[in-house]
């Protein structure tokens, strides 16, 4: 005879949660946008809140202020496009590689290296071979060294299934040590740090086009952009890092090599981040040391993945993050502010950007209320 349990209560039911959390698979990318929309309104909200309770300030004069530092001059926009046009060229070299899920986290290595080779060719052939040949051989270096230090995580990825985030991450410490050793090896008045590199002839430097310091590398990050959407969206090595990113046995299955185009799409994306290392170097700074990536290769995981790996969308996160930190740095000029306070107004944005998110990919379901039973 079945022995009775005790603990079976056959008349209670269980009962359900008051929301679960469901993945959204269909919204449209104009409530996409609204949503992420919403969500910066929602932070400039909060952040008006903080600036009225800690510092009694009037808000409206503070986001003047931010529009001001960013926008207020013409200097001050090319110092905005400048600083955009970094970002975005390390962004658009992530983009295949997230695409393709794997992680790299690497681009402050990869950029490092890319900038330690040009400014090792800007100091011992500069002033020996035309400005125009000094330049390529930096570019096209520059992008060799950083794609061969992404294909070595790619291949250990590909051939031992190690994890790309750790090796990648490693990998930036290691670039970081080399930066150091050869600015002891460069630097002739032990001050640890190199100098301005050719400022008597200025070779290796990126020239001035049309009076502006910045529009070259402004123009070649906005062509790179452009060549980085229809490569993801319209070429076959795009359709083929969609689907192995989607599933490696589906790639299998539909005669994918899965290795080779790991090793080919980590090769584009370090080669990348290694030309921002040569825009760093030659058009901006004219130095190099272990500041050089400046957190811009972590900085822009945030717009790789925000942009869903889309370098249009990338573009217009690129401009806002931007917009912000131009922005934080005159109000705490024009206002006295800390420094930390100004990261916080940051903060607080991004918090809700990255919160937007959320509301994109997924939504909360209530459970209706049902007529109570006996």
């Amino acid at each position: 005879m079945k022995k009775k349990n005790t603990f079976e209560q056959p008349h209670d039911k269980v009962r359900e949660p008051l929301f679960h959390i469901v993945r959204r698979t269909d919204i449209s990318m104009r409530k996409s946008w609204m949503i992420r929309i919403i969500g910066v309104l929602l932070g400039m909200l909060v952040s008006a809140l903080f600036i009225m309770l800690i510092t009694g300030l009037n808000p409206a004069a503070v986001y003047a202020s931010m529009f001001s530092g960013a926008f207020g001059t013409s200097g001050r926009i090319w110092q905005t496009l400048k600083d955009t046009a970094l970002l975005l060229c390390i962004a658009i070299g992530l983009a295949p590689a997230f695409k393709l899920r794997f992680w790299n986290v690497g681009a402050e290595g990869q950029v490092l290296i890319g900038g330690l080779v040009s400014a090792a060719l800007m100091i011992n052939f500069g002033g020996k071979i035309p400005n125009a040949l000094l330049l390529i051989l930096m570019a096209v270096l520059a992008m060799v060294c950083g794609a061969v230090w992404g294909l070595i995580p790619a291949y250990f990825k590909s051939k031992y299934r190690t994890n790309e985030t750790l090796f990648t991450l490693m990998m930036n410490y290691v670039a970081i040590q080399l930066v150091e050793f050869f600015v002891d090896i460069w630097d002739k008045k032990q001050s640890h740090s190199v100098g301005v590199i050719n400022s008597a002839n200025k070779a290796g430097w990126m020239p001035y086009v049309g009076g502006k310091q910045f529009l070259l590398m402004v123009v070649i990050v906005a062509l790179l952009t452009i060549g980085m959407y229809f490569y993801l969206k319209n070429s076959k090595h795009g359709f083929e890092i969609t689907v192995a990113g989607e599933s490696e046995n589906t790639a299998r299955y539909a005669g994918i090599s899965v290795t080779k185009v790991i090793l080919r799409t980590m090769a584009v994306s370090a080669a990348i981040c290694g030309l921002a290392g040569f825009l760093e170097v030659s058009a901006v700074s004219h130095t190099i040391s272990s500041l050089t990536a400046g957190g811009r290769g972590f900085t822009a995981i945030i717009v790789a993945w925000l942009g869903k790996f889309n370098p249009l969308a990338m573009t217009l996160i690129t401009v806002l993050l931007s917009f912000m930190s131009r922005g934080a740095t005159q109000i705490a000029s024009d206002f006295n502010f800390n420094k930390h306070a100004s990261n916080i107004l940051i903060g607080i944005i991004l918090f809700f950007i990255l919160g937007s998110e959320f509301f994109i990919n997924y939504r909360i379901v209530f459970r209706r209320k049902e007529a109570e039973s006996e």
